[in-house]
């Protein structure tokens, strides 16, 4: 697996994402600037946390238009992997690579804290070496992580499988105290239908290492690296 990690102003969790990937692949990423459109050889996109843009108008709206994703959109409609972590996960919904949206917490506050997330499917090439059902811990930081969608578009998330990720107790209940920032259905994850676009709340490159106090993230990346 050959990955690019792609910057934008604002961007700030490109190093953290870059030592997991390294960990995993045997090798560093490349680091692929937003005006850059040439993304040949590159297996894995991942767009990775932070705060492109500063935020300003609207979480990833404004990294959504440029240059990049378009290549990037380019990227997965031949069928090439993309990562959307947090920040990343927003730019993904503003890019339509993925359905719905990220609102304002819940709280309308700021989480910065772990949580725990239940594997929801565990038979695609970014969740292979985790089981359906396995709750793993994540950190989350972001004030705009309640993923919202209408009803119809709820259902056929659920209906066709695409729901990655619930926010759930650490034995694995879907509880409203398990779900901080309000999303709803408790989705912290979702794919795309091809199941090779993967929009995800919380950070998993934050838990790659005992040094950084665990390794529950460590399993998504050696999905990746042995795809």
């Amino acid at each position: 697996m050959t990955p690019g990690i792609v910057l934008f102003p604002g961007i700030n969790r490109e190093r953290d994402m870059a030592i997991a990937l390294t960990r995993a692949c045997g090798h560093a990423p490349r680091m692929i600037w937003h005006t850059e459109t040439d993304l040949s050889g590159i297996d894995l996109i991942v767009v990775p946390g932070g705060f492109s843009y500063g935020d300003y108008l609207r979480c990833g709206a404004m990294a959504a238009q440029s240059p990049v994703m378009a290549a990037v959109r380019d990227h997965a409609a031949r069928g090439g992997y993309v990562l959307g972590v947090c920040n990343g996960f927003q730019i993904l919904t503003e890019a339509g690579l993925l359905p719905g949206a990220l609102l304002r917490n819940a709280g309308l506050r700021f989480i910065s804290a772990d949580c725990h997330l239940r594997v929801e499917r565990a038979d695609t090439v970014f969740a292979a070496r985790y089981q359906r059902g396995q709750v793993f811990r994540a950190p989350m930081a972001h004030g705009d992580g309640n993923y919202f969608a209408d009803e119809a578009t709820l259902d056929r998330l659920e209906g066709e499988g695409l729901v990655g990720f619930r926010y759930a107790t650490p034995g694995g209940e879907i509880t409203p105290e398990a779900n901080r920032n309000g999303s709803a259905r408790s989705i912290a994850g979702i794919y795309a239908p091809n199941l090779r676009v993967l929009g995800l709340m919380p950070h998993p490159e934050d838990l790659v290492d005992p040094l950084m106090g665990g390794e529950d993230g460590k399993p998504l990346f050696d999905s990746l690296a042995a795809a």
